[in-house]
């Protein structure tokens, strides 16, 4: 069971999308990776309840419980920090925006927003289509409506 399962739904959460995805023979060392650094973020020299998870070996996804810290400025730098160098040891890139991921047949797909676009105008997928929310804020959001029918989310004004 994921650990960000365990924070409240208050709890801020950020989730990066990684294109290409991540070798999944690596996915157990960047498990690792991402629970080492969420065990070590702070802000102001002060721990943060947080949590960090991979998901489909192609999100990354930061959890703070800001109850007793909240995530600064430089705490958000430093996760930011710790992102890039990431993206840098694995050929990723976590920053990409206009990427937009989908499920189709139990396999996650990313591709650009321009293709994704040319996909729902060619049938290939459709309002019934999930996808992913990146843009969530919260736990609670994100265990409510991360994953969602394309034609119930943000992305269908961009098709």
């Amino acid at each position: 069971m994921s650990t960000i399962a365990k924070m409240p739904g208050t709890a801020r959460l950020w989730v990066y999308q990684a294109t290409p995805a991540f070798p999944e023979d690596k996915a157990a060392e960047i498990k690792a990776e991402l629970g080492q650094f969420a065990s070590q973020w702070t802000a102001h020299n002060q721990q943060l309840q947080a949590s960090a998870d991979l998901l489909h070996n192609r999100f990354v996804v930061l959890v703070v419980d800001e109850r007793q810290a909240g995530a600064s400025g430089c705490s958000i730098d430093s996760s930011v920090r710790f992102l890039k160098s990431l993206q840098a040891r694995y050929g990723t890139d976590l920053f990409n925006r206009m990427a937009f991921s989908y499920e189709q047949g139990g396999e996650v797909f990313t591709v650009p927003r321009e293709e994704f676009a040319a996909l729902y105008a060619s049938g290939a997928i459709d309002d019934e289509t999930i996808v992913f929310d990146t843009l969530v804020e919260s736990l609670g959001a994100f265990e409510a409506g991360w994953r969602k029918p394309l034609g119930q989310s943000w992305h269908k004004r961009l098709v």
